[in-house]
């Protein structure tokens, strides 16, 4: 298994050298992609600069924040990060038996891999709104819209990993428990799950911070959460409780992603000195896992028999929309729907070039000063921690109505994204070449030109093509707060209940996902 993945490594490193033409081809590719895109969405620099003034002006009226009802404040932020947890752990639950299905190693029959591998498609490539939208349609207002929303969305990502993680495992356990007579059962649980586990669990600690971004916009929709009371607040123009709101989930967001670095490293990375210690530490996040999910489940109130008979209700709503009316909106349709891909694409663009700078002052290894360091990382926290919805929001407010606002949005919130995973590809580098440019005199400059970035640029690449993914799948639900795109005509068909001309916009938006994971994924294969 080794030497084989060690050819696979060679081979890949020898095809990426005889490709040399690849990086400025996609380079051009994305230029003329991207001013064909802000062409269409009549994005020009003149009007950027202008919005710019328009939300300073935005922000003067919102300070200073208050919170005039923090105890209100305080349940809908508990409220959250319990529904964030809650689904995460449902989705985990229905991810384990779906990702041994549709592991090439440990499915039992091809058609039943292709079956499962297409659940985990769909779940990924239909946004988390969405999802919320019909779940409220069919459930009613409240929080548990909300959670399945979160559930079934969690299922497109964790579904795969956890099923790349089974992929990944050496078949020496299986063989050596079925050499002794175990069953198939018994070779999952004795061979297969000791190897993925570590994975999984970090995989689904990400999953929990990724969930608690999610559900602070789905009251937007109805869907319960701490959204519900910054909608309020926005809609009524209370700019100052909005920023009090927004800064409750920055606080929210930061401590859950500091958590979340403390529980991967206490139970991703053993102690040498002790391993008592290691076991207490897992039984203690493993007791504060149940309890919260416990918790979660009585303080939001929700019976263990409603999250079985949720699909009864859901499958009716979801079922109108089939067959989709293609015919209803005719021209409109395609058009908004290359609107929205063009929101993507812009926004992508600028994210990438605007942080690729952050990212590299945020690298321990490149940047020039402890103190630049740790304000870059600051940035990268307070930008990523702030929902693309909510940004979306206050550029609809100071820019109007359209796609600029939603470009401007999911441009802002790609710095951070994409930011740290800059950060993350300069840290990997390989450090002799930048000692060899320091060896004959290189300045930073030089160091950064000659020896960081020729080795980050591939997964600068990738990463890239993976945000472009990402933005294009977001950029289809902002819509719901006139940020432009497909997501308006969405939800205006769903609010008025004609789920057939929904159902076809469901399927151009799963189409235009799917093909862009699709060629983005061939293309970061490229470049491996």
């Amino acid at each position: 298994m080794t030497a084989l993945l060690t050819r696979r490594v060679e081979r890949a490193e020898r095809d990426r050298v005889r490709r040399p033409w690849l990086l400025p081809a996609l380079s051009a590719v994305a230029v003329l992609a991207t001013l064909i895109s802000a062409w269409s969405i009549e994005f020009a620099p003149a009007a950027l600069l202008e919005g710019l003034d328009s939300v300073g002006r935005l922000l003067e009226r919102m300070f200073p924040p208050r919170l005039d009802e923090p105890g209100r404040i305080g349940v809908l932020a508990l409220e959250t990060l319990l529904m964030a947890v809650l689904g995460t752990v449902l989705a985990a639950i229905a991810s384990v038996p779906l990702a041994f299905l549709a592991a090439r190693n440990t499915t039992p029959h091809p058609a039943v891999y292709a079956v499962a591998r297409g659940v985990i498609t769909f779940c990924r490539a239909m946004p988390d709104l969405l999802f919320a939208v019909l779940f409220v349609r069919a459930l009613g207002i409240g929080v548990l819209p909300g959670i399945l929303a979160l559930a079934l969305h969690s299922i497109g990502m964790l579904g795969k990993l956890f099923a790349d993680a089974i992929e990944r495992t050496d078949a020496g356990p299986r063989e050596a428990v079925r050499s002794v007579g175990g069953g198939y059962l018994r070779e999952l649980i004795n061979g297969v799950l000791p190897q993925a586990i570590p994975s999984w669990i970090g995989t689904f600690v990400y999953r929990v911070d990724i969930n608690l971004r999610i559900s602070v916009v789905l009251g937007f929709v109805g869907a319960g959460g701490i959204g519900f009371a910054l909608q309020d607040a926005l809609r009524g123009l209370i700019y100052p409780d909005a920023l009090g709101i927004v800064g409750v989930i920055l606080v929210l967001i930061a401590a859950m992603e500091l958590l979340a670095i403390g529980v991967r490293r206490v139970l991703l990375t053993p102690s040498r000195a002790d391993p008592r210690w290691d076991r207490a530490a897992r039984l203690a996040c493993a007791a504060l896992l149940i309890g919260t999910t416990v918790a979660a489940l009585w303080r939001l109130e929700i019976s263990p028999l409603s999250l079985l008979t949720w699909v009864g209700p859901s499958l009716e709503v979801f079922t109108r929309m089939v067959p989709p009316d293609f015919n209803a909106l005719g021209a409109d349709l395609f058009t908004a729907a290359g609107e929205t891909v063009a929101i993507g694409v812009v926004a992508t663009a600028l994210g990438a070039v605007l942080s690729l700078p952050v990212g590299i002052l945020a690298a321990r290894n490149v940047t020039p000063h402890a103190v630049v360091y740790w304000l870059a990382r600051a940035w990268v926290l307070v930008v990523r921690a702030v929902p693309e919805l909510i940004l979306a929001v206050i550029f609809v407010v100071a820019l109007g109505l359209g796609p600029i606002a939603g470009a401007c949005a999911l441009a802002v919130g790609s710095i951070g994204f994409l930011a740290k995973l800059v950060a993350d590809a300069v840290e990997e580098i390989d450090p002799g070449p930048m000692e060899a440019v320091r060896a004959v005199g290189g300045g930073w400059w030089k160091t950064l030109a000659a020896a960081v970035l020729p080795q980050a640029m591939p997964a600068i690449v990738g990463s890239t093509l993976y945000l472009l993914d990402v933005n294009i799948r977001t950029s289809t639900v902002l819509g719901i707060v006139g940020a432009g795109g497909v997501g308006f005509l969405l939800f205006e068909s769903i609010r008025t209940l004609n789920f057939e001309v929904a159902g076809a916009i469901v399927a151009v938006i799963f189409v235009i996902v799917y093909a862009i994971e699709r060629v983005s994924g061939w293309i970061r294969s490229l470049l491996v």
